[in-house]
């Protein structure tokens, strides 16, 4: 039975890694994965899905997936997302689709939440209709779990701004709540 499942992760906790590996363990066996993103992420240019330490892939965009006939849809073993948190709610309904009437295994990876600790819109769907939810962990720079997602300039943590800033280490860095809330970027 095929299943949706939402892999959630601060700022640096691998998760695009997790999803190219993901895409390679399917390739390995035999099996055919797609990997898509949204059209939000063009970090790392269009159609690619591109991980800090280096591995890379091609990939189309969510709103291509959605223009595919079923048929196509069907013909892969499993769906991988990146970046599922720019997603609307139209387009999380649409994977949950591809799970129940196509009964394609859909696998995404993202942000839960943003700077200012509000949920993104498609992490917010994925948590009300995925089948699996895990935490892909990672460690605030004092040791404890990261769960926030900082993001910075030259003066500090930045509270204010639209949600969604495309950044990388150079904007965004994870934290734990406590050093989140005193605004502690690093032990100084």
């Amino acid at each position: 039975m095929a299943k949706l499942y939402f892999y959630y992760g601060a700022m640096n906790s691998s998760k695009t890694a997790n999803a190219l590996m993901t895409h390679f363990n399917y390739q390995e066996v035999g099996q055919k994965a797609l990997l898509c993103k949204t059209e939000t992420d063009t970090r790392d240019g269009e159609r690619v899905i591109r991980s800090r330490i280096g591995l890379e892939m091609e990939c189309i965009f969510l709103c291509e997936l959605m223009q595919m006939p079923e048929q196509e849809i069907k013909s892969y073993d499993c769906i991988i997302v990146d970046e599922v948190q720019f997603a609307s709610r139209e387009q999380i309904d649409f994977l949950s689709d591809i799970v129940d009437f196509m009964e394609v295994p859909v696998v995404c990876y993202g942000l839960r939440t943003d700077f200012q600790n509000n949920l993104f819109p498609g992490s917010e769907r994925l948590i009300a209709v995925a089948d699996t939810i895990q935490e892909i962990k990672t460690v605030c720079w004092c040791g404890r779990k990261a769960t926030c997602n900082a993001r910075f300039n030259s003066n500090g943590i930045v509270r204010d701004g639209e949600q969604v800033v495309l950044g990388a280490n150079d904007s965004y860095v994870a934290l734990c709540r406590r050093h989140f809330k005193l605004g502690m970027l690093r032990n100084d």
